[in-house]
């Protein structure tokens, strides 16, 4: 299902397809051993650790693109600078804040980017409130080039991390 909502819908029913057989296959040795108690725990154990897994390498494939959202408590330009330095693309955009009007910043990042990115804003505007989206389309923009090739030999299952 993650890979559905990142966009990669040709990876995700072979991924499915595999999920499936590991599926018949663990239930196929628990009905055949039904007064076994350790089968039920591993297979409970088994699925818990699956998902672990699963989360632990999506997380490390750094597959996606995200939404920064920065409400900096401290002037823009500097932060602005450096992000653009960086090769980030930012929008700025007047808004209305509690204490008064503010710059609302804005910029689309690859998910293996993040990190850069959050340590520039954390570096020239600390505090700052931020929050991050999952972003399920983009048409053009600015975005950097990254050091890190996609996964899968280079993009097998697709060569972008944006899909239209």
């Amino acid at each position: 299902m993650i890979f559905v909502s990142r966009g990669y819908k040709y990876l995700a029913p072979l991924l499915g397809f595999v999920e499936v057989i590991i599926w018949l296959l663990a239930i196929g040795q628990i009905m055949q051993q039904l007064d076994n108690f350790m089968s039920y725990i591993g297979y409970g154990a088994g699925f818990a650790m699956g998902n672990y897994i699963g989360i632990i390498l999506v997380e490390k494939m750094s597959i996606g693109t995200v939404l920064i959202r920065v409400l900096p408590k401290f002037d823009t330009s500097n932060l602005i600078k450096h992000l653009r330095e960086a090769n980030f693309g930012v929008t700025s955009v007047n808004a209305e804040g509690k204490n008064g009007p503010i710059k609302m910043l804005f910029s689309i990042v690859k998910r293996k980017d993040l990190d850069g990115a959050l340590q520039i804003i954390n570096t020239h505007n600390p505090n700052a409130f931020y929050t991050i989206e999952e972003v399920q389309k983009v048409n053009e923009g600015h975005f950097g080039a990254s050091t890190r090739k996609s996964f899968f030999f280079g993009g097998i299952f697709g060569s972008s991390q944006m899909r239209k």
